[in-house]
């Protein structure tokens, strides 16, 4: 295993001597007499420890070791003052330069244990990191898995859809129509499951792609992808766009869809008078998209848990919701650097105002 590299900078050379004699058989030691010095050698060499003095001729250790945390932020720092003064140290801690310190003269045994001590925490850095990029890339691949599973999963799904509209046509299977409807209404339920797992995937790993946006023509092509849920629905649209809005198109539409699609999913079941309206304002600023509807409401209570992955209201459970549609909504807004606000009021409806950049400065 190799060496952990130290370097001590001090502009007195009988410590360096001291220090290199002393600690040549633990660690791989370089020594530099000022901090310009020391600068090189860390251009050169990949050092894990820096210890540094605190009174050097034209630029202190603390001033010095601000350097270096900014060009080598991997190295643990560790700062040897003579002064008794405790304000330099407050002033290295707070900012961020150094892990330990040890006032000077030094003990041998002292400073050889906070060495170790920065040792220790340079290697449990070390780890951290190994296992944080570990933990990215399974996280990498594991989404990699769910997005082709779910992709290649569709195709089945819609083969089945097919027989079964097939089934619609036979006279001879009118009695099984009943089955039929129950298996349709599962695999539905299961394809729009894993169409929002494929919106999940796209969503957090695709870049922004900015282009012209056209919103009433994007909002009828949901609205009619979304009625034959429920036909008794009134859609009422307003679309006030005076100026070019340059946004990110797919995002945009995963948002009117899946609110949109909870509008309808969350009528009050026995009204009559269902209806949702959705209000868009186009400026060179931004442009603000209300969704409302006068269904069952949401209570105020779960106003901020909505947006968590798989939360789901004790109202909802009995709906045909998965808890990951708002989840995706809250994210592509945040992707788009855009605001959602939420009113709502049970048994008087829910409204979301989406508040997006126009971007065609971009």
């Amino acid at each position: 295993m190799a060496k952990i590299k130290v370097l001590y900078v001090d502009d007195e050379e009988n410590n360096l001597i001291a220090f290199r004699a002393n600690f040549r058989k633990i660690y791989e030691v370089y020594t530099a007499l000022s901090a310009q010095d020391a600068l090189e050698i860390l251009k050169d060499h990949i050092i894990q420890i820096v210890i540094s003095d605190q009174r050097m001729p034209g630029i202190t250790g603390v001033e010095f070791l601000e350097q270096v945390v900014d060009l080598y932020p991997d190295t643990i720092r560790l700062l040897i003052t003579g002064q008794a003064d405790i304000e330099v140290v407050i002033e290295a801690i707070n900012r961020g330069q150094v892990s330990k310190y040890i006032q000077k003269p030094w003990d041998w045994d002292k400073l050889s244990v906070a060495i170790d001590n920065c040792v220790t925490l340079y290697t449990s850095r070390v780890q951290l990191k190994s296992k944080n990029e570990e933990l990215q890339k399974i996280n990498e691949e594991l989404n990699k898995f769910v997005y082709s599973v779910s992709h290649d999963l569709r195709s089945p799904l819609t083969s089945i859809l097919g027989i079964i509209n097939l089934s619609h046509l036979l006279p001879e299977l009118e009695n099984a129509k009943p089955y039929f409807n129950m298996i349709e209404s599962r695999v539905l339920k299961l394809d729009g499951l894993i169409r929002k797992i494929i919106d999940y995937y796209k969503n957090a790993r695709s870049d922004e792609e900015i282009v012209p946006v056209a919103f009433e023509p994007l909002l009828m092509s949901v609205w009619e992808n979304l009625k034959p849920h429920d036909q008794s629905i009134d859609f009422k649209l307003h679309v006030n766009q005076g100026t070019t809005f340059a946004g990110d198109i797919y995002r945009i539409g995963v948002v009117m869809e899946n609110l949109i699609s909870n509008a309808i999913k969350y009528q009050i079941p026995e009204s009559t008078n269902r209806h949702i309206d959705v209000k868009v304002d186009v400026n060179d600023i931004n442009a603000r998209l209300v969704i409302s509807d006068n269904g069952v409401g949401i209570k105020e209570e779960y106003f901020q848990s909505i947006f968590r992955l798989f939360f789901r209201t004790e109202d909802a459970v009995h709906t045909e919701g998965t808890g990951i549609g708002l989840y995706i909504v809250k994210e592509a807004v945040d992707k788009m650097s855009g605001e959602i606000i939420l009113k709502s009021n049970i048994n008087q409806g829910t409204a979301f105002e989406i508040i997006l950049p126009n971007k065609k400065q971009e």
